[in-house]
């Protein structure tokens, strides 16, 4: 594998990181298989399967496995438990299945054993999945990717097209963004760099910077910035989530200040990170 391109699948495909992986991908001459629910219209030379349940899905020829499935919210209709950890056990089965030997997974920065918080714990169940699998893994610890349409700049551009950016609590915490084009480039490393195989690697770019100083950068059209106590944002995402701008959980991650050492990355993949 390491001699010639990999096939490549993708679950989750059709999500920000999985459709810019899928074109850097294909722009890259390797062969690709998108997964998806839904069906969806693939990028020239691309392979589409839709599928209803991911056990359903057998003989899918493909060298590696990119892990894409998961929610950062919960709902009734979708938890924490059902998307991120069962869905990630069905991924396994598929590899199995189809004699798969290598799964590339995308998790967070900050997930650890002692974590509390519920998308952590999610997160947390299902790296211990993949590496109690017996398959090939790398776990990316993700930050923030950012890139064109990604979740933050979405809700961001939303704040400023109202007349003003909300900041919780003092925004201090930082940040450590990493570009959706050097991502796909670590997902693709990690299918054949040996060095990256049944690795934990975060997923971080080489610069930290606090939330309120992004903000300011973002802010290219000046729209008012306001900051509120984090109490109060806090209780509009428990008790009006609909009008809330940052979920339970988009807060507890944003105020956890998470960063990290990007050196590991760049030495184990061989890849320069650009500072966004």
């Amino acid at each position: 594998m390491a001699n010639k391109k990999p096939i490549i699948a993708v679950t989750g495909a059709t999500g920000f990181v999985g459709s810019n992986l899928r074109k850097f991908l294909v722009e890259q001459n390797i062969s690709v298989t998108s997964l998806t629910r839904k069906k969806s219209k693939p990028f020239k030379s691309e392979k589409n399967m839709q599928f209803a349940d991911l056990d359903k899905i057998s003989n899918l020829k493909s060298d590696a496995l990119v892990h894409l499935i998961g929610t950062g919210a919960q709902t009734k209709e979708s938890d924490y438990e059902s998307v991120n950890v069962l869905q990630t056990q069905k991924a396994i089965q598929l590899c199995k299945r189809s004699n798969i030997k290598k799964i590339v997974y995308i998790s967070g920065l900050g997930v650890n054993n002692s974590t509390t918080l519920a998308y952590f714990i999610s997160k947390l169940k299902a790296e211990n999945l993949i590496i109690n699998s017996g398959l090939n893994y790398t776990i990316f610890r993700a930050s923030y990717i950012v890139g064109p349409n990604d979740p933050l700049t979405q809700n961001l551009t939303k704040q400023i097209k109202s007349g003003t950016i909300v900041i919780p609590g003092s925004g201090l915490y930082r940040l450590q963004p990493i570009l959706i084009n050097d991502v796909c480039k670590m997902i693709l490393a990690a299918t054949t760099n040996k060095k990256l195989s049944n690795k934990i690697v975060d997923l971080v770019g080489p610069k930290t910077i606090s939330f309120e100083n992004y903000v300011r950068k973002f802010n290219k059209s000046k729209a008012k910035i306001k900051k509120i106590p984090l109490e109060q944002a806090y209780h509009t995402a428990l008790n009006n989530p609909k009008k809330a701008l940052y979920g339970v959980d988009d807060l507890s991650i944003m105020i956890g200040d998470y960063v990290s050492n990007h050196k590991k990355l760049e030495k184990l993949s061989g890849i320069k990170l650009k500072t966004l």
